[in-house]
């Protein structure tokens, strides 16, 4: 039976999907690593995507790590003074 017509267009596509995914996941995962580890990236982020921090901190405290972002507030209201 031959293959039909669609059949390597619908692979491909789904290859560049997968890619993407991957792509992105790889993408958050250094953004977390890179919040986990700068507290100046994090004010960073603060400044300019203050949504995707304040996720990061609630994906803290759902996995029980607390006190990050009151650490940050002192120290980024410490800078200030």
């Amino acid at each position: 039976m031959p293959p039909k017509p669609l059949e390597p267009l619908v692979k491909k596509l789904m290859k560049g999907v997968i890619a993407l995914e991957l792509l992105g996941v790889f993408g958050v995962y250094g953004l977390f690593h890179m919040m986990n580890n700068s507290q100046d990236f994090r004010n960073t982020m603060n400044r300019r995507f203050p949504s995707v921090l304040e996720v990061y901190y609630q994906s803290n405290e759902w996995a029980g790590v607390y006190g990050i972002r009151e650490r940050d507030h002192e120290a980024w209201s410490a800078k200030q003074d």
